[in-house]
């Protein structure tokens, strides 16, 4: 028997998410929060990507990293900056309560900035 841990979807809504490599070009910690400024190259184009890892990462530690962009979400404005993506990280909220930190999700080797994820 096939045991799920969330809800099941079908292959059409995962071919909705549009994953992408991204680079990690510039990052700060915005004043006050738990909020990290991302600038992340996908190929084409610079994000600003919000993410709320300040807690869990200096900066520094991320620059030059290839992650994992979800790079069709619609912006959003966090805390007065706009997101405009979001990066995967291993361990989420109910993770953390396990004593379980969140890890980004990084890419093994060489793969080039805006390559899809498929």
């Amino acid at each position: 028997m096939f045991n799920t841990m969330s809800s099941q979807i079908t292959i059409d809504d995962f071919a909705k998410i549009d994953l992408r490599v991204g680079i990690v070009k510039q990052a700060e910690r915005i004043e006050g929060t738990r909020l990290l400024k991302l600038i992340v190259d996908l190929g084409s184009e610079q994000r600003q990507i919000i993410a709320g890892l300040g807690e869990h990462y200096k900066p520094e530690e991320l620059l030059n990293k290839r992650i994992v962009v979800i790079a069709n979400l619609k912006p959003r404005i966090i805390r007065g900056f706009e997101s405009q993506g979001m990066l995967l990280a291993a361990g989420c909220k109910e993770d953390e309560a396990k004593g379980i930190k969140p890890r980004v999700l990084t890419i093994d080797g060489e793969v080039p900035p805006g390559t899809k994820i498929c």
